[in-house]
């Protein structure tokens, strides 16, 4: 296992582009994690899954990526297959200078510890045979942290730290609300002091009033701890609210990536903008002057995409081009990276 010098967090800016260009975190380079479709019990697979198909970007140290796009379009998939908790079909990982997709199990734990999850769901993410302290406290139990009571204490501040009563450790996760158990889902991500934090829809199960709550919570950590941030959700309007930059996905493939405001004030590819305009505004009368963009059909199947652009079925501005020659993302005359033909700008 080739090993290089770890990158420094001390006084790194968050979200700066000198940030992202020269402390570099995690480096994706052309990931693809395909899934076997069986014909019959008996028969060898002859077609795929391509539920991410040859995405790469990057992350800086202390930067908040946000990963959206609609239901199906391997959001997930790609921020459990950057964790390996999925290995992937192709392609490297890098992370803080280890490419991570050559280590094997005993290598990549040492890894792991620097790169935790917090989960969508508080419900099914927490084992309800196991009191909050012992769910806090395995990361330092099974990577040997500390003695008992050291991991305890441990497990105290981190508990305390999200919001929740030292006293209430020896609970059960059925007698906390869901909010509460999202923030020991985010007290145990936290275990290791970890670098990254794949955030895998981390407030999509809870009530409207407890999410700003959870998310102003992120936030805190992160300016706290120096945490770096892969945001995935639906919710463009919190994306907007917590990300520094916003990759947009659409059937495996990042079509659109750049900096927040830039995108979401003028985005540059078709499918972003049809996203965009879905965001509902508190203004009745600006919501009713606003236009929408209702894209017609459904998504094609990922076992078989369409040839040319994979939006081309449902773009109100295909072209022949469009049908047979796939866009590759390329850098735009805005600065921005966009997978189309013919961008917006």
């Amino acid at each position: 296992m080739e090993v290089k010098e770890k990158i420094s967090l001390a006084n790194v800016p968050k979200g700066t582009k000198s940030n992202r260009e020269n402390n570099k975190l995690l480096e994706i380079y052309n990931i693809k994690k395909y899934f076997p479709v069986k014909k019959s019990l008996f028969s060898r697979s002859s077609r795929y899954v391509k539920a991410v198909d040859d995405v790469s970007f990057s992350v800086g140290a202390r930067e908040t990526i946000g990963i959206v796009g609609e239901s199906g379009c391997g959001k997930s998939t790609l921020g459990r297959t950057i964790l390996r908790l999925q290995n992937p079909t192709s392609g490297k990982i890098i992370y803080n200078n280890i490419d991570i997709t050559k280590l094997n199990d005993s290598e990549l734990q040492s890894v792991r510890r620097e790169m935790q999850i917090v989960f969508q769901d508080p419900y099914a993410s927490l084992n309800p045979k196991f009191r909050i302290g012992d769910i806090v406290g395995e990361p330092l139990r099974v990577h040997g942290e500390g003695s008992k009571n050291d991991r305890r204490e441990r497990v105290q501040s981190l508990l305390e730290r999200v919001g929740i009563g030292a006293h209430q450790i020896s609970k059960y996760p059925h007698e906390f609300s869901g909010g509460q158990r999202q923030r020991v889902g985010i007290a145990r991500a936290l275990a290791l002091n970890p670098q990254l934090i794949v955030c895998d829809e981390p407030i999509s199960a809870l009530d409207v009033s407890i999410q700003s709550q959870v998310i102003n919570l992120f936030q805190d950590l992160q300016e706290e701890l120096g945490l770096t941030y892969l945001f995935i959700s639906h919710d463009l309007s919190v994306v907007r609210h917590i990300s520094d930059r916003v990759a947009v996905m659409y059937l495996g493939k990042i079509v659109e990536i750049g900096d927040t405001e830039d995108i979401y004030q003028k985005p540059s590819h078709p499918y972003t903008k049809a996203l965009l305009s879905a965001i509902p505004i508190p203004n009745p009368v600006e919501q009713r002057k606003r236009n929408r963009i209702i894209l017609q059909g459904d998504v094609p199947n990922p076992i078989n995409p369409p040839s040319g652009c994979r939006f081309h079925t449902r773009c109100p501005l295909v072209t022949n081009r469009c049908k047979e020659e796939e866009p590759i993302l390329t850098t735009g005359s805005n600065g921005r990276m966009v997978a189309c033909h013919y961008p917006l700008d």
